[in-house]
């Protein structure tokens, strides 16, 4: 039987999620935490297309005898390009889903809460 890992590839490292989240995650198997990368913001499309193939790569290492999902968030165009090559390999991707729950602090200031909802998969 193959082992089950979810690959966490976001800003929010697992040790740091809810209750609910980990429970939710447990359905994908044993998470891997690969932290998510700086993207430079002036970076351009060659930049973004060159670190998308470098976390492929540390990916598809991670693969090789097992059953993965991808937990991918984060900067968009990286997720992009970095989705487009998962999915067209046949590997599982998803993504968290959350409510944003705001309170307003007054004098212009306001709270954020985003509570965790469900996993989603990405699909083409």
């Amino acid at each position: 039987m193959t082992e089950k890992f979810l690959i966490n590839l976001s800003n929010h490292p697992s040790p740091l999620w809810s209750k609910e989240q980990k429970s939710s995650a447990f359905h994908y198997g044993e998470i891997i935490d690969i932290p998510f990368p700086s993207i430079d913001a002036g970076g351009d499309e060659v930049y973004i297309s060159q670190l998308a193939d470098e976390y492929e790569s540390k990916i598809l290492a991670q693969a090789e005898q097992r059953d993965i999902t991808v937990h991918l968030m984060g900067e968009q165009t990286f997720c992009f390009a970095l989705l487009s090559r998962l999915l067209n390999k046949g590997i599982r991707c998803i993504a968290s889903t959350t409510e944003r729950i705001c309170k307003d602090l007054g004098e212009g200031h306001k709270e954020t809460i985003f509570q965790f909802k469900r996993f989603r998969e990405y699909k083409f």
